[in-house]
């Protein structure tokens, strides 16, 4: 026969050979397997040829080989000439059979192809179909959905996701996956929660957004979750006011349409060269340029003061932010000479002095001339109180008519005192190190005292000085290495403020 003859039977799976280590076929015939890529990518073909006869081997009967190429891959199968039945392995897919028989007919049991093999030996016949395997059927996904929640009040973490499906074993897992991740046991009213989550109640992804612009990533891994902390930057734009102080630098700042935490670091940049309890006078003004933050056109509120000028008695004082090559930023004089003094005048924000530092005052309660070696400051109940300058603590207790009172020590020259204290913060111990501005107590009328007051006392090398007038030592000026990159970067924000104070005082 000159033409080739080619059967097919649908079902029949040569999957088999590949999931079993052996099989039995009929036929005489003996499989062998190795890997070669098949040059017909359409079908498989099966080819006769004649192999090189040993002539070592007289007893040897003269074989027939045909090469089966199948889709992709190859495998070899050798055939002996005897009629008894050989075990096979199919790890591969370039196959070749070897066999005396005249007439050769592959009748494979398998059930996974739906290629048909063809043979253009007349001789051989077969009905195996050999194309890749099916997989088994998939078994079906459990779906998974978003689910979005913003926090209200007396809500928990637990209760959130239980309500999702989610149960406590995995909430257990997620919260004890790290540092990160336990931060979602203290959310907060007011934030979001997106879950992607299976109906069986395992946690694929999660995200907290924690602000508009602070978001935490959870993303299970194989056996545990991953985490990412999400920032977005805030769109900085410039704006400014300026306004005359008619009665407090509160309400006018509020008139002048400042926000409270504006016009309080206004009050803190100016604080070591003006007492805002004492020295402001109606007519002083100020004028200020600082930053607003917006996030996808929306405002999210006010950023630092990059410029300000305030006017008190006629005298003008002006301050730059900077931010030097090693990444320090501070308030600094046009000059380059650092707002930030060792020391406050205040240890108290917005009060006023009910009595002064004298040597001949007349004590309120004693009723017998007694030196008043400090200044008293009238404040509510519970108002904090700052330490004035960095420093150790080295008194914390009671101090007869002081009542509770704490003493800091600041360096070998200067010491601070804070009296008739109501309480003491709990960062304030005796030998504890504490920062300028820190909160060390709260107002109260412990001791001989009338009414609810802080008595505060600063002594240069033991001796008891006017807080009020005292000359408070300098803080370091910015260093002479970056004294060039200063006033390259901070000429055209003053001359900026300068720009702006000039440009309302024309409008009025």
């Amino acid at each position: 026969m000159d033409t080739p003859r080619k059967r097919t039977r649908r079902g029949v799976k040569l999957a088999r050979w590949f999931a079993a280590s052996s099989i039995v076929v009929a036929s005489s015939v003996y499989f062998l397997f190795d890997a070669a890529p098949s040059s017909d990518a359409d079908a498989p073909t099966l080819v006769a040829e004649t192999p090189p006869v040993d002539d070592s081997v007289e007893s040897r009967p003269s074989l027939t080989t045909h090469t089966l190429l199948l889709p992709g891959q190859a495998t070899d199968i050798a055939t002996p000439a005897d009629n008894t039945e050989t075990a096979v392995e199919l790890p591969a897919a370039k196959v070749q059979i070897q066999t005396s028989a005249a007439d050769l007919k592959i009748d494979l049991d398998t059930t996974l192809m739906d290629t048909v093999a063809t043979t253009n030996n007349a001789n051989v016949e077969t009905s195996a179909v050999v194309s890749a395997a099916k997989a088994p059927p998939a078994e079906p996904e459990v779906p998974i959905r978003w689910h979005n929640h913003t926090i209200k009040n007396g809500e928990s973490l637990a209760i959130i996701l239980n309500k999702m499906g989610i149960g406590s074993s995995e909430i257990h897992h997620l919260v004890h996956a790290d540092k990160a991740t336990k931060r979602l046991t203290k959310i907060q009213p007011g934030e979001s929660l997106r879950v992607l989550a299976s109906d069986d109640g395992e946690i694929h992804k999660l995200l907290h957004d924690i602000d508009r612009l602070n978001s935490l990533e959870v993303t299970r891994t194989d056996d545990s979750f991953s985490t990412r902390k999400i920032k977005r930057d805030a769109e900085l734009h410039t704006t400014h006011a300026t306004a005359i102080i008619e009665n407090s630098l509160f309400l006018s700042g509020q008139k002048a349409g400042l926000s409270d935490a504006v016009i309080m670091e206004l009050a803190a940049i100016f604080g070591w060269d003006i007492d805002f309890a004492l020295d402001i006078r109606s007519g002083d003004s100020f004028t200020v340029a600082y930053e607003e933050r917006y996030l996808d056109g929306d405002k999210l509120g006010d950023g630092a003061i990059i410029s300000a000028e305030f006017v008190n008695r006629g005298r003008s004082i002006k301050a730059v932010r900077y931010t030097d090559p090693t990444g320090d930023t501070g308030y600094y004089s046009p000059d380059g000479r650092s707002m930030r003094k060792a020391f406050l005048r205040t240890p108290v924000d917005f009060t006023r002095i009910s009595s002064r530092f004298s040597l001949g005052r007349k004590h309120p309660i004693l009723n017998r001339i007694r030196a008043h070696k400090g200044v008293d400051y009238a404040a509510s109940h519970g108002t904090p109180v700052r330490a004035t300058g960095d420093g150790k603590v080295v008194h914390r207790g009671r101090k007869g008519g002081y009542g509770k009172t704490i003493i800091v020590q600041h360096g070998g020259r200067y010491e601070t005192l804070y009296a008739h204290l109501s309480n003491y913060s709990g960062k304030a111990h005796q030998g504890n190190r504490i920062k300028q501005g820190q909160i060390i107590g709260y107002v109260g009328q412990t001791g001989l005292a009338t009414g609810p007051h802080l008595h505060y006392e600063f002594h240069v090398d033991g001796v008891h000085r006017n807080p009020l007038t005292v000359k408070l030592p300098e803080a370091q000026p910015i260093s002479e290495k970056f004294k060039a990159d200063f006033l390259s970067k901070t000429q055209a924000l003053l001359a900026q403020l300068d720009l702006f104070r000039a440009t309302i005082v024309a409008e009025r």
